[in-house]
């Protein structure tokens, strides 16, 4: 097929992927309460969502464009905005849905105002969040959504998601209903405010939450290719007979478990990040390695009641649990024998505790079968702990879909 076919076929199927967005009546829109306790309803899903973390400070008059890719398709489009670290309340005084085009420009037609309980601005308390009302139409699965926001007077500590993997685009100002690039001139790398994204998709559909630490952040993944591991496995189950279809990458650039520091530890975050979403059937759990590697005198079975806390809240909240062994890391600067014999009994418990509703056995596939302490060059990033987009693929071809159901 020639360039010039190419480009036409995109451009088509981004119009039709527009229009759809776009159908539905104008009156279907809900006026919700748009706070915390207005969660989403019972038939929400989350299609795509980001782990909030501090960064930074805000900055007033200032304009987001964030470019992020769904997972599950679904009708009644709904955002949550995030002032999980902020010391004081936070205004959005606009907030606009669209489709990509390429860069910071919109497919013409897609981009359309976003309101809250009915108003076009929306101001969140300190520690708090915001849903949007629902915006009709269908989103298809897999898109590229954009949202974009305005914020007239940030200031303190800011909430978002640092290594996103992902360019996005910022300015002064409020241009957020503009479909065109040209006030979008500047860059991140990081998501704002925006930590989540539910549609309501066909009855019975559900999600997986991964919850993770830099491996399912993505890092050495290629940026801007969505080739992190829970962007593999979205793809697959969206080619899969299976009622579970979204998936929310909740991984932080150097988590732990137990103790705070890249982020909140896993059991800090564990209601906000996982068990708030909408529509989550099974929490994915595969961190670890951060707590062993630190040298912090964590030992197996400080970790190991970690896992159990993990399992059991998850499970009171009606849950399955899904647990990944910890991958190799020897040639990492921090590996030694003594973490490596951590490593080994964190994944005897998780292999054969039962305490899991399934295993994925990451250790296994990511190991060299020559030294098993040791990633497989053909799988490795680079750094010998962290997976490149070949690895990325292997962990998500490695997960029994079947796992992620959950008959509870």
């Amino acid at each position: 097929m020639s360039a010039g076919r190419a480009r036409l076929r995109r451009t088509a199927a981004l119009l039709l992927l527009a229009a759809a967005f776009q159908a539905g009546p104008a009156h279907a829109q809900s006026q919700a309460p748009a706070q915390a306790q207005a969660v989403n309803g019972p038939k929400d899903v989350i299609t795509w969502g980001a782990s909030a973390d501090h960064l930074g400070d805000g900055v007033a008059d200032r304009g987001y464009r964030l470019v992020v890719h769904t997972s599950v398709a679904g009708r009644d489009l709904r955002i949550r905005l995030s002032n999980a670290f902020g010391d004081r309340p936070l205004t959005f005084d606009s907030a606009y849905a669209g489709v990509q085009k390429a860069g910071a420009a919109l497919v013409p037609g897609s981009n359309r105002r976003l309101t809250f309980g009915g108003a076009t601005t929306v101001t969140v308390p300190a520690g708090g969040v915001a849903y949007s009302d629902p915006l009709p139409g269908r989103l298809p699965a897999a898109t590229d959504l954009v949202v974009s926001i305005h914020t007239p007077d940030a200031s303190g500590p800011a909430t978002g998601h640092g290594m996103a993997l992902q360019t996005s685009y910022v300015t002064q100002g409020d241009h957020t209903g503009e479909e065109g690039a040209t006030a979008w001139t500047d860059t991140t790398g990081s998501w704002y405010y925006l930590d989540a994204v539910s549609v309501r998709p066909s009855a019975g559909i559900g999600a997986v939450v991964t919850l993770g630490d830099s491996i399912t952040d993505g890092w050495a993944s290629t940026s801007d290719l969505d080739r992190r591991w829970p962007d593999y496995l979205a793809r697959r189950l969206q080619n899969a007979r299976t009622t579970v279809k979204g998936v929310a990458n909740e991984g932080i650039s150097g988590n732990k478990v137990l103790a705070d520091g890249a982020g909140q530890s896993a059991l800090n975050r564990l209601q906000r990040d996982v068990l708030s979403q909408p529509g989550v059937r099974t929490v994915f759990l595969f961190e670890g390695v951060n707590d062993i590697k630190a040298h912090s005198g964590v030992t197996a079975q400080d970790l190991i009641a970690g896992y159990r806390e993990i399992i059991e809240r998850a499970h009171a909240a009606g849950k399955c649990v899904v647990g990944a062994t910890v991958g190799p890391f020897k040639g990492w600067p921090e590996w030694d024998t003594a973490g490596e014999a951590v490593r080994q009994e964190v994944n005897q418990f998780i292999r054969s505790s039962g305490e899991l509703d399934a295993v994925a056995d990451f250790d296994h596939i990511l190991r060299s079968p020559y030294d098993q302490e040791r990633m497989l060059p053909f799988l490795d990033g680079g750094d010998h702990i962290h997976p490149n987009d070949k690895g990325m693929a292997a962990m998500a071809d490695a997960v029994d879909l079947r796992s992620l159901g959950c008959g509870k």
